[in-house]
């Protein structure tokens, strides 16, 4: 199996990239996101890759980063997500959107990808929240944004819910939703009580 592939870019198409390693051109399937990320043809690259292996043919997926194939490969264990769905959602959608969509089970966010329908958009949340949550999928932060308002005190705040024994994807959603509605001069001591009230 080939999980990465270095070498010179001798194109870029719509939706691959052919990658010449030692004088052997790869067909590499991406998103948008990664064929963006990747130099000019002649320059060189290093791409993580997920190997798929059909009856019929072997198949390269191409990703800027390890954790972007992570996140495809969590994509695809989805009944109705395919590669080609999951590099959809990939080009729509960042790893962090795609966290907060998850875990604020957000479906229109998810259901903007091409071939993504409502049905299969809400399986998606569903079946993947646990799995975003306990997997280091989350972002670093809080998956919360909010202008004006510190990282520091949606992760404080956070952090409070999860102590007091909530899982981390309510706690998240609870502050997410608390702090929009108190505004950027939200105090963590004021985002407690709202992300609790949110919970109730």
């Amino acid at each position: 199996m080939i999980a990465k592939l270095t070498g010179i870019v001798d194109s870029v198409h719509r939706d691959h990239a052919i990658i010449d390693v030692g004088g052997v051109g790869y067909l590499v399937r991406c998103s948008t996101r990664t064929l963006s990320a990747l130099p000019p043809a002649g320059g060189s690259a290093s791409i993580a890759v997920e190997t798929i292996v059909r009856e019929d043919a072997i198949d390269l997926y191409g990703f800027a980063t390890p954790r972007e194939r992570d996140w495809f490969r969590l994509l695809t264990t989805v009944q109705g997500v395919g590669a080609k769905v999951g590099l959809s959602i990939l080009s729509t959608l960042s790893s962090d959107e795609l966290s907060q969509a998850i875990m604020a089970q957000d479906k229109a966010m998810v259901s903007r990808a091409d071939g993504v329908g409502p049905k299969l958009a809400n399986r998606i949340v569903s079946e993947l929240k646990d799995k975003v949550a306990s997997g280091g999928f989350a972002p670093a932060a809080a998956a919360v944004s909010v202008p004006g308002l510190s990282n520091d005190a949606l992760a404080d705040a956070v952090s409070a819910l999860v102590n007091l024994g909530y899982r981390r994807v309510e706690a998240v959603s609870a502050i997410e939703k608390a702090a929009h509605k108190l505004g950027p001069k939200a105090r963590v001591e004021a985002l407690i009580p709202a992300g609790l009230k949110e919970l109730t």
